[in-house]
């Protein structure tokens, strides 16, 4: 990616905050510098991030390498630590959209699956666990075809892979999930879940900021076949 790609991929900028549209398939960190397994990233392109700051962005938050969409950014260290203090209250609204395999038995409803680490050679895999942290999840069913369904998603915490794991527990995991999912690990389709839209209250005085990343290319046929439409987009950005 270059510069330039990267720069077109912004979606929302003031003095504080940068939102970022992500691409899947791009971690956020970068990896060792020496390190022969060493990817591209997110992080590789702050600088061309800066608007003329002295110091590129750093990450607020994470997304998984295969998840799309949404990722916010704080310009500098102040902002770095409203945001921080802001994702840790829970002030900040996020949805993300996922196409799963099958279809849940109602059109709504929360998850309340605690969560902890798999096993410690597993990095950072999850697994429900009745002694986890807490973990709940908002979902509504927005549209539904043969053999997939097209969920809205609401972290209500922010666990590691939360997302994926309560709706591979649920028994409707989300198509291309190699880890939680029947999806192969290698070869398979894109994981389809995309951080849609945030909701920051950033500033005391103003409404907060809603930010919307439009659907990704991988998704857009699955999310037609479940409804979704081209000019849904339009409406969504005005």
């Amino acid at each position: 990616m270059t510069p330039e790609e990267m720069v077109s991929r912004l979606l929302y900028r003031d003095a504080l905050m940068l939102v970022l549209n992500k691409p899947p398939g791009l971690s956020v960190h970068a990896g060792p510098i020496n390190s022969a397994n060493r990817r591209e990233s997110v992080e590789d392109h702050f600088d061309a991030l800066r608007f003329g700051l002295p110091q590129p962005p750093a990450l607020a938050h994470r997304l998984d390498r295969d998840t799309s969409g949404c990722l916010i950014l704080g310009r500098h260290r102040n902002a770095l630590a409203e945001l921080g203090k802001l994702f840790r209250n829970g002030a900040i609204g996020k949805t993300y959209w996922a196409v799963v395999e099958g279809a849940p038995a109602t059109d709504e409803g929360v998850i309340e699956l605690p969560l902890g680490r798999l096993d410690v050679t597993r990095g950072w895999w999850m697994k429900h666990d009745p002694n986890g942290r807490a973990a709940i999840t908002k979902w509504r069913v927005m549209g539904k075809a043969a053999a997939v369904s097209w969920l809205s998603l609401e972290p209500l915490t922010g666990r590691t892979h939360q997302l994926r794991v309560h709706c591979a527990e649920m028994g409707w995991p989300i198509v291309g999930d190699g880890v939680y999912g029947s999806a192969p690990r290698q070869g398979g389709p894109p994981l389809h879940l995309h951080a849609r839209e945030i909701v920051v209250p950033l500033y005391k005085n103003r409404p907060p900021i809603r930010v919307i990343a439009p659907a990704p290319a991988h998704l857009r046929a699955t999310l037609a076949q479940c409804g979704w439409k081209d000019r849904d987009e339009v409406r969504a950005a005005e």
